[in-house]
């Protein structure tokens, strides 16, 4: 199996190297990762200027390169500039959950959007800044459920996110938002966005991946690529 693995945190993020030496058990690991942080740019790309793409050490077992734009410039470049082909991209480990309606904004999973774009298989998965160490230690059950139920078989993406101890591992859906920003004045005319955890609206849903995660579970939801109202689009062409 030829994986490609790209994260949001950039390339000298911990999640991502201790994604690439677990995934080294699975086949041949290729990272691409952004040269510095891209949290919170969604799918974006950059196509009207250009930008640095080159290769760092890594690992000696495997060949990794920095591109200067967004995760899914990462995919792309992958895809596209190195033409390669690659059985599945895991993007991660994300330093911070990317739950409910806020993973729209997340590069993380722009990241394996953008592996559907290519005919792939991706897979977006996150933890809380202080449990990395901890949701390594349950890469193994994660992949063995999603082996053992034929997951990507059935559907090409998804977003996982991974709490301390958890106890046991739910298929979700997406929740509402997770955070809500303020916009504070620093000083002149700089603002920063101030962010702060919502309750879920619907907090007895067990489905929700928001309320499971807050319940100490690991959370393993299936992503669509289409924006297209489908049921809708059926009902007025009837």
């Amino acid at each position: 199996m030829k994986i490609l693995i790209t994260n949001d945190d950039g390339i000298n993020a911990e999640g991502i190297r201790a994604l690439a030496q677990w995934a080294k058990k699975l086949g041949q690991v290729t990272v691409i990762a952004p040269k510095v942080e891209q949290s919170g740019k969604s799918h974006a790309i950059e196509f009207t200027k250009p930008y640095d793409i080159y290769t760092v050490d890594f690992d000696p077992e495997i060949t990794a390169w920095v591109v200067d734009s967004t995760p899914a410039d990462c995919v792309r470049f992958g895809f596209m500039g190195l033409k390669e082909r690659y059985d599945l991209v895991l993007s991660g480990i994300n330093r911070g959950v990317n739950l409910g309606a806020d993973i729209v904004y997340s590069g993380t999973v722009g990241a394996i959007f953008e592996a559907t774009r290519m005919n792939s298989r991706g897979i977006a998965i996150s933890t809380y800044p202080d449990t990395l160490e901890a949701a390594v230690k349950e890469l193994d059950r994660v992949f063995d459920y999603m082996n053992e139920r034929e997951l990507l078989s059935l559907n090409p993406i998804y977003n996982v996110n991974i709490p301390e101890s958890p106890k046991g591992i739910r298929i979700t859906k997406q929740g509402s938002p997770y955070f809500s920003d303020e916009f504070t004045h620093l000083d002149g005319n700089s603002y920063l966005q101030m962010g702060r955890k919502l309750p879920d609206v619907e907090p007895d849903d067990q489905t929700r991946d928001t309320v499971s995660v807050e319940a100490g579970y690991i959370s393993i939801t299936p992503l669509m690529a289409t924006r297209t109202n489908m049921e809708l689009f059926h009902a007025l062409n009837n």
